[in-house]
């Protein structure tokens, strides 16, 4: 299995896009950071370590990592971008909370084989699919319960 970091400078050079030592260093970071950010979040990391990198160019990095295949975005229904890996990384779903905005991924096989079937079943033939369900979490019910009306 290539790396993603082979992966990436594959990318760059197969669509004729120029390489950077910035355009690396973003791609290193994100790759190191196992979190779901926004840009302006992952913005903040870059900048930690690279202060002189501008926030349009991590952007626009973040397209060509999205574009490469490493990376996705995902919205948990407030309206804000995030990014998390996608390359070497199990399929998964969320449980997003509508109070604190708090999300969780769960992985269940069977959930994934009744997608499948049901798809077989209306000879529907999925390219991709996310699911996300919103609730409540466990600490915010508990929060809401110990608050009188």
């Amino acid at each position: 299995m290539k790396s993603a970091k082979d992966i990436f400078e594959q990318y760059l050079s197969d669509h004729g896009i120029r390489y950077s030592a910035q355009r690396e260093n973003i791609a290193d970071i994100f790759l190191k950071t196992e979190k779901h950010l926004t840009v302006a979040e992952f913005y903040q990391l870059v900048r930690r370590k690279y202060p002189g990198i501008g926030y349009a160019t991590v952007y626009r990095a973040m397209k060509v990592i999205c574009d490469a295949g490493l990376a996705e975005k995902s919205d948990f229904g407030d309206g804000v971008m995030r990014f998390e890996h996608k390359y070497a990384h199990d399929h998964h779903d969320h449980l997003v909370c509508l109070d604190c905005g708090s999300f969780t991924e769960v992985m269940d096989p069977r959930i994934e084989r009744r997608q499948n079937r049901l798809a077989r079943e209306h000879g529907f033939e999925p390219q991709w699919h996310k699911m996300q369900i919103f609730g409540i979490c466990k600490k915010c019910a508990k929060k809401k319960k110990a608050t009188p009306i």
